[in-house]
């Protein structure tokens, strides 16, 4: 897979970053270079996708609608953990269908309350196979075989937004150096407390 999605939680500062390359190519040919694979699924949780570009803007908006509705239906909204299950779900009863070639990664923050004693940032690893994991860090693509070393040395549950900038940094500038494909730009959007934001980076300017 060239296409590259990964993402980190801040453990102490209740935080998660999720990134994805811009480009939407097939086979030899590269059609845009602004697709935004990561998509806002409410206020509090981000979806990115890598893979097939049909199915991973047909699933994830799937996915985005689901999660609207179940919150209109009910009148409360699922946690990061219960859309993880869902998203899980949904893509084992497809791979008895028609699977969607999609991987994904779930970043969530759910907010103090019954259920949690304080705010909890998450982050779920998610792949076609239906398989779903709770992760500190994650990446899917061939990217990967760059990017997971640099998250072994470098992140740690005390990361700062500012650290996260400079550690998402690191691993855009190894893309760009070691990687035969190439990816000119990054959407990297980063959820915290104060909601849902865009990280600006060099390497997209």
């Amino acid at each position: 897979m060239t296409d590259c999605t990964f993402g980190f939680v801040g453990q102490k500062h209740k935080f998660v970053v999720v990134a994805a390359d811009r480009s939407a190519a097939r086979s030899i040919v590269v059609f845009k270079q602004d697709e935004d694979k990561v998509l806002e699924l409410d206020a509090s949780k981000l979806l990115g996708s890598a893979g097939s570009a049909p199915d991973g803007v047909a699933f994830t908006e799937f996915i985005q609608k689901n999660v609207a509705l179940y919150e209109i239906d009910n009148g409360t909204r699922l946690d990061t953990f219960a859309t993880a299950n869902f998203i899980r779900n949904e893509l084992a009863q497809a791979l008895r269908r028609g699977p969607y070639q999609t991987n994904l990664l779930l970043g969530g923050l759910d907010r103090e309350s019954p259920l949690y004693a304080d705010d909890e940032a998450s982050l779920y690893y998610i792949d076609y196979l239906a398989s779903s994991n709770k992760v500190n860090f994650g990446c899917h693509g061939y990217a990967s075989n760059f990017i997971l070393s640099i998250f072994d040395k470098e992140w740690h549950p005390d990361l700062t937004v500012d650290q996260a900038k400079d550690l998402v940094q690191k691993c855009i500038d190894e893309l760009q150096k070691r990687f035969l494909i190439n990816l000119p730009a990054f959407t990297v959007k980063v959820l915290d407390k104060d909601g849902i934001r865009n990280l600006p980076l060099a390497a997209n300017e």
